[in-house]
């Protein structure tokens, strides 16, 4: 009887090839879905942070609000992606049944191989997305982390308004009172808050 040890071997190894590749591809949409909430979650803190700054800094903002929302396009762009090929189809069994032990390794070996190969395609685009997606986001946030300080650093800062209160009365108990003097009151202006 012929020894079909290696051709054993050879099955185990490819399957588990296709199944890493596979597992690789699910764990790849996870994180694309994660990075996405948080992508989502951090530009409404980014612009409820940019309420009341300079102009300038507020039209700045948009370059990184459009890297972030890139990113997002090029993540859902991954769920897009095709299923991946999973090696034998159940419908395949049937024409099996009448090959050898040793034809049944030699096409499944062949199926792993083929799964491979079209699957190599569907993962080598998603993970060109997601790398880019990633830079994208690591650009954008490190871009608003800086516009974020800079408004920290530039916040506009309002001098106390001076009131001056004037008696227009006339009379002499007035006046006596006051001294006729004008009073000159400084009352200090609500700091605008900045959330």
């Amino acid at each position: 009887m012929e020894d079909l040890k290696p051709l054993e071997f050879f099955v185990l190894n490819s399957k588990e090839v296709v199944e890493k590749q596979v597992d690789s591809y699910r764990q790849q949409h996870s994180y694309a879905g994660t990075i996405i909430g948080a992508i989502a979650l951090f530009i409404s803190f980014f612009l409820s942070s940019l309420a009341g700054t300079f102009i300038v800094i507020q039209l700045i903002s948009f370059i990184p609000i459009a890297l972030f929302l890139w990113a997002i396009l090029l993540m859902l762009n991954i769920f897009r992606t095709k299923p991946l090929d999973q090696a034998y189809n159940v419908e395949k069994y049937q024409v099996l049944l009448t090959k050898t032990y040793k034809d049944i390794l030699l096409s499944e070996i062949e199926a792993n191989s083929q799964s491979y190969r079209k699957n190599i395609l569907i993962t080598e685009k998603g993970n060109k997305n997601y790398t880019i997606g990633i830079r994208l986001t690591t650009i954008a946030l490190i871009f608003s982390i800086a516009l974020l300080f800079a408004n920290q650093f530039f916040k506009i800062e309002k001098a106390p308004t001076k009131v001056q209160v004037v008696n227009t009365k006339t009379s002499t108990k007035n006046n006596s009172v006051n001294g006729g003097a004008k009073e000159l009151l400084s009352v200090p202006q609500q700091p605008s808050s900045h959330y």
